[in-house]
């Protein structure tokens, strides 16, 4: 079983946020993926901790998979729309 890589650091910018893995990878995610950190102001955003399993924000409830994120997953609590 492989294990996902570890955050090392979070980083923000206007539409984006970083993720510096310890295997050398940065990961650059669209902030339209969680509407929680789109939403949240600069403060809320830096209060992040970092584990082995991910990113987790206690001020706003989000907590994000380095796995998900590899995957190329988004926010996994928003309703799905069906096409109309």
């Amino acid at each position: 079983m492989t294990s996902s890589p570890e955050p090392l650091a979070v980083r923000f910018d206007a539409d984006s946020f970083w993720v510096d893995l310890d295997d050398g990878r940065t990961l650059g995610i669209p902030l339209a993926w969680f509407p929680r950190l789109l939403h949240a102001t600069p403060e809320q955003r830096v209060q992040v901790e970092l584990s082995r399993a991910g990113l987790h924000w206690e001020g706003i409830d989000e907590d994000i998979s380095i796995a998900g994120l590899l995957a190329g997953r988004g926010d996994q609590t928003r309703s799905r729309k069906a096409a109309a």
